[in-house]
C-alpha cells in the first residue's frame, strides 16, 4: 500500500504562511477522493484540503492551531484499492431518522419564513454534508438580511455560537473569548499600518445620479438580454476611475522607500464583504474590460467569495480599490487606503436631496463620494482635481466616448 502525503496548497509569494483551522478526519478514519479532510486559513482567504486518494488517515502532523508553510506535509493517507468509489459520504444517502434540535440564535430582525421553507437552496455541499453528519435541524437555521448562503464553516459557527450563549445563562460570566480569524487579525495589522505609514486625508463631493439612473432604465433589459447579467452602477464608476486615473497617473503608484513606482496597468480593486470580513478581488486591466465583462466579473468575484472559491491569486494585486458602503445603507464615510496603495475611493447611498440647478430648486438623486490618499505621494490639488473629473464623467457618461 503505497502513502500518500497531505500538502498546504501552494501559497503565492504574498502569502507568507497559513494556520490549521480543523480537521474533519480522526487518524484511523477512512477518507476518500476529493473529500475535503482539513481546513486551512490563510490572511486572505479559507481553503479546503480535499484527500488526494481513496485511503485511511495514518498520519497528523500539523494539529489543530499550527502555523504551516506553503507546500508543507501535514499530514499522510495509507492508500487502498478496497475502498470503493461510490461509498463517497455514505452518511449523506442514509435516511435520517431523527435530528438534534439545536436552538440558534435569530440575531434578524426581519421575516425570514419564506427563506426557512427552502434552507437547502441556500446551502453548500460541504454545509449539507456537515449537518446530514451532525444531524442537525435545517429549519433551525435563520439566514442574516445579507447571506443566505451557507458554508459548512457557516453552520460549524453558529452551533459553536449558540453552545457558547447556552453556557452563558448557565454561569454567571457573561463573556466569551473567540480568537480572532487569520483574516481579522491581517486586515486590523494593515489597517494599524495605514494608519502609522501614511498621511491619510479624505476629499467630499457629491454626484447627481440622475444621468446613470437613467440610462440603466434605458438600456437594462436590453443588456441584460445580450449579456445575461443587469447592468449595476459599479461598471461605471470602474470606467470612471480608470479614465481619471489616465488623467492623474501619480493616483495610479505607489512609494517604494526613496522611488515612485507608477502602474501602466490598470487592475481596480473592488471590495467585497463576506461573512469573514472584508477582502478586495482585483479587476485586471479594467481598461480593456467592457461594462458587460465588468458587471460579470463582479458577481463572479461575489459568488465565489461567498461559497468561498475564490483564489489567492484573485486577492493579490490592485492598483486602485472603489469600495461602496451605500448597499448597506452608509451616507458617508472616510474610506481606509488598501496598502500599498495609495488611494481609495468611497461611494455611498443614493438619496435625493433639493438642490440648486440653474437657479431652481429640484429634487435630485444624490450620492456623496470620498476620496481618501497618501499626502505624501498625492497633493490636494490632484486629490480634488481627480474626484471632480470622476463625479464629472458620471453626471455626463458622453465625455468618455468624445474623451474631454
Amino acid at each position: 500500500m503505497n502513502t500518500i502525503n497531505i500538502l498546504v496548497p501552494d501559497l503565492p509569494d504574498s502569502v507568507s504562511d497559513a494556520v490549521i483551522v480543523k480537521w474533519h478526519k480522526k487518524i484511523g478514519e477512512i477518507v476518500y477522493c476529493d473529500e475535503n479532510i482539513v481546513d486551512i486559513e490563510t490572511d486572505k482567504i479559507m481553503l479546503e484540503v480535499s484527500s488526494p486518494c481513496n485511503g485511511i488517515l495514518s498520519v497528523i502532523l500539523e494539529k489543530k492551531g499550527s502555523i504551516v508553510k506553503s507546500t508543507q506535509i501535514i499530514g499522510s493517507i495509507t492508500e487502498s484499492n478496497d475502498i470503493e468509489k461510490k461509498k463517497i459520504n455514505p452518511i449523506i444517502n442514509k435516511k435520517i431518522t431523527s435530528t438534534k434540535k439545536i436552538p440558534i440564535l435569530n440575531e434578524n430582525k426581519y421575516d425570514n419564513s419564506h427563506i426557512n421553507k427552502h434552507i437547502s437552496n441556500y446551502l453548500t455541499p460541504s454545509a449539507r454534508r456537515f449537518m446530514k453528519i451532525h444531524n442537525i435541524d435545517e429549519t433551525l437555521i435563520t439566514p442574516n438580511q445579507f447571506n443566505h448562503t451557507f458554508r459548512k464553516q457557516d453552520i460549524h459557527k453558529i452551533v459553536e455560537k449558540s453552545s457558547n450563549l447556552n453556557n452563558i445563562v448557565n454561569n454567571t460570566n457573561n463573556t466569551y473569548r473567540v480568537q480572532m480569524t487569520r483574516l481579522r487579525q491581517k486586515i486590523a495589522e494593515r489597517l494599524l499600518a495605514t494608519k502609522n505609514n501614511t498621511a491619510m486625508l479624505t476629499t467630499f463631493n457629491e454626484v447627481n445620479m440622475q444621468p446613470i439612473i437613467s440610462l440603466r432604465k434605458k438600456y437594462n433589459t436590453s443588456f441584460e438580454k445580450k449579456y445575461g447579467v443587469r447592468i449595476g452602477f459599479m461598471s461605471f464608476f470602474v470606467k470612471a476611475v480608470v479614465e481619471a486615473l489616465k488623467h492623474f497617473p501619480e493616483i495610479n503608484a505607489t512609494i517604494d522607500k526613496q522611488d515612485i513606482v507608477f502602474y501602466k496597468n490598470f487592475d481596480i480593486s473592488i471590495a467585497v464583504s463576506t461573512p469573514r470580513g472584508l477582502i478586495t478581488p482585483v479587476l485586471r486591466d479594467a481598461d480593456k474590460m467592457s461594462m458587460a465583462h465588468i458587471e460579470k466579473k463582479i458577481k463572479e468575484f461575489s459568488i465565489k467569495s461567498l461559497n468561498n472559491k475564490i483564489k489567492i491569486e484573485e486577492l493579490i494585486g490592485g492598483n486602485f480599490t472603489i469600495t461602496n458602503g451605500g448597499v448597506f445603507g452608509s451616507l458617508m464615510s472616510t474610506p481606509i487606503i488598501n496598502p500599498p496603495q495609495t488611494a481609495i475611493l468611497g461611494m455611498h447611498a443614493i438619496k435625493e436631496r433639493p438642490m440648486a440647478v440653474d437657479g431652481e430648486i429640484k429634487i435630485l438623486p444624490m450620492m456623496y463620494l470620498a476620496l481618501s490618499y497618501d499626502h505624501c505621494l498625492i497633493d490636494g490639488k490632484e486629490s480634488v482635481s481627480f474626484l471632480n473629473k470622476i463625479k464629472n464623467i458620471l453626471e455626463d457618461f458622453n465625455r468618455i466616448l468624445i474623451n474631454i
